[in-house]
């Protein structure tokens, strides 16, 4: 939920914050996340094994939160030009440029956002509509409740109709050649 502000606030703020509130900011709006739940936590966890099994001595990474993604900074910009970070639940980069000890500046290659019934909406307009702006390759949209993983890639600068998995299907990951997600072990429970 976004916090009433009076002004565009940015990452030059943000580093002066208290490290333990979860906080993403948008367009110089800081928006306030909730501790993520226990299933939640298992399905992320799920997924990093799977994705860090298959990059393990690869040139691609995959960070879970909270790591912090600059979507729309620039080389050379300062932190006081950056008024978007988010922190996906999961995050695949393959280009080591844009990585550093802050997190992700510009777009990751995979983003995955696992939703719950109060970040829905977000993830499934506001995040969808950010990372298909800042020209995220891939992003997934996990369900806990359908059990269901919804992915979306960008062609021409926009999302197509998403392709759906359920149950025991392999979700191949369009951005990482030979990778497949599979769904029996992510939703397990």
């Amino acid at each position: 939920m976004a916090l009433p502000q009076e002004k565009q606030w940015t990452y030059a703020d943000m580093l002066t914050w208290s490290e333990e509130e979860r906080v993403e900011l948008i367009y110089g709006q800081p928006h306030m996340m909730a501790p993520p739940s226990r299933r939640h936590q298992e399905i992320s966890g799920a997924l990093y094994l799977q994705l860090g099994s298959f990059l393990k001595d690869k040139k691609c990474r995959v960070y879970h939160a909270p790591f912090g993604v600059r979507l729309f900074e620039r080389e050379g910009d300062s932190p006081s030009q950056v008024d978007t970070l988010v922190e996906p639940d999961l995050t695949v980069v393959c280009d080591p440029d844009k990585l550093d000890d802050a997190g992700c500046k510009g777009a990751p290659d995979l983003i995955i956002e696992i939703i719950s019934p109060s970040t829905q909406r977000h993830d499934r307009l506001v995040k969808y509509n950010l990372y298909q702006r800042a020209g995220v390759r891939e992003y997934w949209i996990v369900d806990p409740a359908s059990r269901t993983v919804s992915v979306y890639t960008l062609e021409d600068g926009a999302y197509h109709a998403a392709a759906v998995y359920a149950g025991t299907d392999c979700v191949p990951v369009g951005v990482l050649e030979g990778c497949g997600v599979e769904l029996a072990g992510v939703f397990a429970q």
